[in-house]
């Protein structure tokens, strides 16, 4: 299993672990305990597999990004965990990494 505590990620503020039902497995960082994130994160998943069952099947969505302008939070699935990650962004001053004009984005 990936250890996001000896081994974090570049720009890495908190990490969750999460089960396939959305009990957390391992925390750190800004998201430690984080029970409210996950439950979240659990809900936004089960969304995905509701807004077109045609074209979305089950825990078909590998990876969804939620992007902020401070910060990011990147959700995959993966080996029947779903892992996600909160990196501070690295600000380009000349573009605006793809934001909508409210400063954030969710890319799936």
């Amino acid at each position: 299993m990936l250890d996001l505590d000896s081994h974090p990620l570049p720009d890495q503020l908190g990490y969750l672990i999460l089960s396939e039902d959305g009990s957390v497995h391992a925390s750190g960082g800004e998201l430690e305990n984080d029970e409210r994130s996950a439950n979240i994160i659990s809900n936004l998943l089960t969304l995905t597999e509701c807004v077109d069952p045609a074209n979305f099947k089950a825990r078909s969505c590998r990876k969804i990004s939620i992007v902020f302008t401070e910060h990011s939070y990147t959700i995959c699935l993966s080996n029947k965990r779903i892992y996600v990650v909160k990196k501070r962004n690295r600000v380009d001053a000349n573009t605006n990494n793809g934001m909508e004009s409210d400063n954030h984005s969710i890319i799936a």
